[in-house]
């Protein structure tokens, strides 16, 4: 195993940094990460895209993240599952089909640059990157931060600073996939009677009716200018999800559904059943502009409780 990507000072005993072996291949350990382990949860976060891959509190029976059996650990691929993070486009780029979908975040190596556990047993992970860290992209000076607080309770951090001397404007998403027993079966409330753009139907736009989201199809909306949780309620599993958040006008509801997940070729042909995004953003007319010198803060917070 070569040495660990980034060398930390009294890392407490729940933190563990892995390194690479040479030739790895494309499995879960082929990319550097760090693994946790504490009385709270259990966790791994990848260096490539700062990407929160597992989180799995102590007090529930099943993983709350999901994780494609078939994802690619490529340092020129995203991770499907888990948490990417989206910067600074959502979707394809806007004028150049070529650069990365979602940005350059979710492909770039960032940088760990403190882990440390405070007496209630969490676990905080901080990952920084700027232009000298992500692959060569037209976009003005910047740096990026990621906070992660993993326990009973998940908690990210994100925040965006313009360190250049030009204003510029971005979009983010933290794209989180949740676990779910059957995506029949589920709902998530919180976003009764606000409006979204449908992308199944051209962004078409379309009013949530007064009721929980359910699903029987492909599902990609964007519900802009709400700041509302929302809760996933899973009987199959027999818990409740809450994803709270700050800072973040837009939630993006995402299941492929059939024919989109066989189309992918890093997701397994029946894994939609068992999967749902519910994501943290500001996208579109959400969009934030950002001046020099200027920071922009978005956070979740995640818990699970049973039914």
């Amino acid at each position: 195993m070569s040495e660990s990507p980034k060398s930390l000072a009294n890392l407490p005993s729940s933190v563990r940094l892995v390194g690479v072996a040479a030739g790895n291949d494309d499995s879960e350990d082929a990319l550097a990460h760090v693994d946790i382990t504490s009385s709270l949860a259990a966790a791994r976060a990848y260096y490539h895209g700062a990407h929160l891959a597992r989180w799995h509190p102590a007090h529930i029976a099943d993983p709350v993240l999901w994780m494609s059996r078939h994802s690619l650990f490529r340092h020129d691929k995203p991770i499907r599952g888990g948490i990417p993070i989206c910067f600074p486009w959502f979707g394809p780029h806007p004028t150049d089909p070529k650069l990365p979908a979602h940005g350059f975040a979710r492909v770039s190596e960032w940088t760990l640059t403190d882990a440390h556990e405070s007496r209630e047993g969490t676990v905080a992970l901080t990952f920084v990157l700027s232009p000298r860290d992500s692959p060569p992209m037209p976009w003005p000076p910047f740096e990026l931060t990621c906070q992660m607080v993993i326990g009973a309770e998940l908690r990210l951090r994100m925040t965006v600073e313009n360190t250049g001397s030009e204003p510029f404007t971005f979009e983010e998403a933290l794209h989180t996939y949740f676990t779910v027993a059957d995506i029949e079966r589920i709902s998530i409330t919180g976003l009764e009677s606000a409006g979204y753009l449908d992308k199944t139907q051209n962004f078409a736009k379309r009013t949530q009716a007064e009721e929980p989201i359910r699903f029987s199809g492909e599902t990609d909306r964007t519900y802009p200018g709400t700041t509302a949780a929302c809760t996933i309620h899973d009987p199959g599993l027999g818990r409740q999800i809450v994803i709270d958040k700050t800072g973040s006008h837009s939630t993006v509801v995402w299941n492929p559904w059939i024919d989109k997940a066989r189309a992918m070729p890093d997701f397994g042909d029946e894994e939609w059943r068992r999967m749902v995004c519910v994501e943290t953003a500001n996208v579109g007319d959400d969009a934030i502009r950002l001046e020099p010198g200027a920071s922009h803060v978005i956070t979740v917070a995640i818990s699970v409780r049973a039914l």
